[in-house]
């Protein structure tokens, strides 16, 4: 779906990272940017430093994302019977 207005701020960074695994092209569609990668890619390092992320680029953004699924322990019931 293309979006009439481009996002910004952390609505771009967000929508970004959400899509990063669908590669670039798909991401700025998604985030309003149409076939515009530069411009896509110029506000997404924009609205990253203002927050104070730094990124070289798009494909950052995927490794950022791998590097926060931080292996846990999963604490549940043994059964939906017994909490």
């Amino acid at each position: 779906m293309a979006l009439s207005t481009p996002l910004t701020g952390t609505e771009l960074i967000d929508c970004a990272k959400a899509n990063s695994n669908a590669g670039i092209e798909l991401a700025a569609q998604r985030c309003g940017y149409n076939q515009d990668l530069e411009a896509f890619e110029r506000q997404l390092k924009e609205d990253c430093d203002q927050i104070g992320i730094s990124i070289g680029g798009f494909s950052d953004l995927s490794a950022m994302k791998q590097s926060m699924n931080l292996p846990g322990v999963e604490i549940a019931p043994d059964s939906k019977s017994k909490l």
